[in-house]
């Protein structure tokens, strides 16, 4: 399986990452044991949102999706909103 998904910092404000990896929970733990050069000076972070994917492609393609910030970025935070407070 490959996933997206959304960390938040629990240290920083309104401060979000998108990221994609096969293995989630493995990644999630480099990004809170600071292993991760662009999250490392936000830790620690909780995961407030994943989805999986049977195909990497599928997954790298709606990380970018979301990393645009457009549309697709905005009805997912809406939706998820709650999580995100």
């Amino acid at each position: 399986m490959y996933y997206v998904y959304i960390i938040k910092s629990k240290a920083v404000k309104d401060w979000k990452y998108i990221g994609s990896t096969n293995n989630l929970e493995k990644r999630f733990k480099e990004h809170q044991d600071g292993k991760v050069f662009s999250t490392r000076k936000y830790t620690p972070f909780i995961l407030v949102y994943y989805e999986a994917f049977l195909s990497e492609k599928d997954a790298r393609n709606r990380e970018k999706q979301l990393k645009y910030f457009g549309n697709a970025y905005k009805f997912l935070i809406k939706r998820i909103k709650n999580s995100l407070s």
